[in-house]
C-alpha cells in the first residue's frame, strides 16, 4: 500500500534529512525537464504538481493495556500517524490476560475510524480474566442514559485469535524486511512468538518468521541508569524477557524506564484542550486511571516516536551493544560493535521539544472525528 503526499504535508512532517532530499529531487527534476522542454528551455512549472511516494511504515503494537494510562496515549499516536498515512497499523496484540483489554482497543479502534485493526489476545486460562480492574474496565463500563458510552465493532472478544498466531499471519502477509514491532508491556508474546513452529501461515518457525520479516523491535523496557532497578515491564514476565532479548534476531531499541519518567504529560492538557469533542475514550481512559489533575510519564510514547523520527532531533543514542535480563529482572547493557542493541537518552532540551511534541500531536482532532 502506498499513500501520495504533496509538499506541504510533507514539510509537516519535521523530517529535515527528507526534506533536503526532497529539494534536491526537485532540482534535479526540474533542471532535466528544462533541459528538454524545447528550443527555447521554457518550462511553465504551475501546470504541475509534484507528489513525493512515500512507503507507509509496517507496524505491530504489542501493549499491556490497562496498567498504565501511557498505552493509550502512544495509541493515540498511531492514529494519528495512521491519518497522515505514514504508517500502516496492522494489528494491535495485547500481552496482558484481561477480558476488558480488547474491548476497550476496540472502542479506540472504532473512536478513531480503524475498526478492522485485528486484535490479539493473551489468555492464561480457558477465557479471559475480569479480575483486574484498571481504566479500561471504568471506561468499557461508562454508560449515558442508560446505554453504552462508547460505539464497538466486535461482540466476542474471548474469539479474537491469540497474539502469537496472529504474528504469524500478519507477518506472513508482508516483504521481507518490512514490519517494525513496538512493544509497551511485557515480552510475553514475543518469547511466545518466538517459539512457534510452522502452520498454515508460514513453513517457517518463529525465530526464523521474526529474522526474514522483522526490521525493527522498538521496547519500552529496562532501566540503564540504576543497576539494582527491575523496570516494571521485565519484571512482570521475567522468563520471557530473558528469552526474547537473547534470541530475538533483528535490531532492538531499547526505550528505558529513566526516559519516560522524566518527560511527564500533563493532566492540565487533558482537562483543557479536547473541546473539540464530548466524548473520547483515551480522555475518559486518562480521567478514570487517577486522580485528576496528574502529569503521567510517557514512557510508552517514547517507544513510538523513535519509530518514526528516528533521525530528528529528539534522541541520543548509545553505542551498539547486547542487553540481557538477570534473573532478578534488572537489565544489563554491554558494548559491543557487532551488538543488535542499543537504547536512547535525553538531555533537558530534548525533554522539553519531546513534550512539545506529545501535546501537539495528541491534542489534535483526529481525522475520523
Amino acid at each position: 500500500m502506498k499513500r501520495y503526499y504533496n509538499f506541504q504535508i510533507f514539510m509537516q512532517m519535521k523530517f529535515r534529512k527528507q526534506i533536503m532530499l526532497l529539494l534536491l529531487i526537485c532540482v534535479v527534476f526540474v533542471t532535466g525537464f528544462a533541459s528538454v522542454s524545447g528550443k527555447e528551455g521554457k518550462v511553465n512549472l504551475c501546470k504541475h504538481v509534484y507528489f513525493l511516494q512515500i512507503t507507509p511504515i509496517n507496524i505491530i503494537f504489542d501493549t499491556d493495556m490497562g496498567n498504565d494510562i501511557d498505552d493509550a496515549l502512544a495509541l493515540d499516536m498511531l492514529y494519528k500517524y495512521q491519518d497522515e498515512g505514514r504508517i500502516n497499523l496492522m494489528g494491535i496484540m495485547l500481552n496482558k490476560d484481561n477480558r476488558y483489554a480488547p474491548e476497550y482497543i476496540d472502542i479506540m479502534n472504532t473512536f478513531y475510524g480503524y475498526p478492522n485493526i485485528p486484535i490479539g489476545i493473551l489468555k492464561r486460562r480457558d477465557s479471559l480474566s475480569t479480575r483486574d480492574r484498571n481504566f479500561t474496565t471504568r471506561v468499557c463500563l461508562m454508560e449515558e442514559n442508560g446505554k453504552p458510552k462508547y460505539n464497538r465493532t466486535l461482540s466476542d472478544y474471548e474469539s479474537l485469535p491469540e497474539a502469537p498466531k496472529l504474528y504469524r499471519k500478519l507477518l506472513s502477509e508482508q516483504p521481507d524486511n518490512s514490519v517494525t514491532i513496538i512493544s509497551v508491556g511485557f515480552s510475553t508474546n514475543l518469547a511466545a512468538l518466538l517459539r512457534t513452529t510452522a502452520d498454515e501461515y508460514s513453513s517457517l518457525n518463529g525465530r526464523e518468521l521474526v529474522a526474514k520479516k522483522v526490521k525493527l523491535l522498538s521496547a519500552m523496557a529496562g532501566c540503564f541508569a540504576k543497576d539494582d532497578y527491575a523496570e516494571f515491564n521485565v519484571q512482570m514476565d521475567i522468563n520471557a524477557a530473558m528469552e526474547a532479548f537473547a534470541q530475538w534476531p533483528t535490531a532492538i531499541v531499547f526505550s528505558p524506564y529513566e526516559l519516560g519518567e522524566v518527560i511527564r504529560y500533563p493532566g492540565s492538557s487533558i482537562e483543557n484542550d479536547f473541546d473539540w469533542t464530548k466524548i473520547h475514550p483515551m480522555v475518559d481512559g486518562y480521567k478514570a486511571y487517577s486522580r485528576m489533575p496528574y502529569n503521567r510519564p510517557t514512557w510508552d510514547l517514547t517507544s513510538v516516536l523513535y519509530v518514526m523520527e528516528p533521525d530528528g532531533d529528539f534522541f541520543k543514542k548509545s553505542s551498539r551493544g547486547t542487553v540481557s535480563i538477570d534473573e532478578k529482572g534488572i537489565s544489563h547493557f554491554v558494548e559491543n560493535e557487532q551488538g543488535k542493541h542499543f537504547y536512547l537518552m535525553t538531555d533537558s532540551e530534548q525533554q522539553k521539544r519531546i513534550l512539545n511534541y506529545f501535546i501537539n500531536i495528541i491534542t489534535r482532532k483526529p481525522r475520523n472525528q
